[in-house]
């Protein structure tokens, strides 16, 4: 028969189409070891990419602005100000009023 135009598998594996959509590859660690700068490079033009051990535990290496907007870096108020002025609880009534009775009863045993 022909030549197999099926590439080797080089420690590098799709994920099926309905894992998570911030996975594009799944790496074995030695081979992510191996190729970091492929790793690297494709975590920053085509996705995430996700490493994994033993195809167990992992790691998703990602690239910095998509983790910035992953944690929310870039939408983190400048100051205190603006952190309560963009605060969900805006306008809304509290009571903040504090009971001043000069004594309670506690029980300390």
């Amino acid at each position: 028969m022909g030549k197999s135009l099926k590439k080797p598998n080089r420690g590098v594996t799709a994920t099926p189409a309905n894992s998570l959509k911030a996975a594009g590859e799944s790496w074995q660690i030695q081979s992510a070891k191996a190729r970091f700068s492929e790793v690297f490079r494709r975590a920053r033009t085509e996705g995430p990419q996700r490493i994994t051990r033993q195809g167990k535990e992992g790691v998703v290496m990602v690239a910095e602005e998509q983790y910035d907007r992953l944690v929310g870096k870039s939408h983190q108020p400048k100051n205190l100000v603006q952190f309560f002025r963009q605060s969900p609880l805006v306008g809304v009534d509290l009571d903040l009023e504090r009971d001043h009775t000069p004594e309670r009863d506690t029980d300390l045993t």
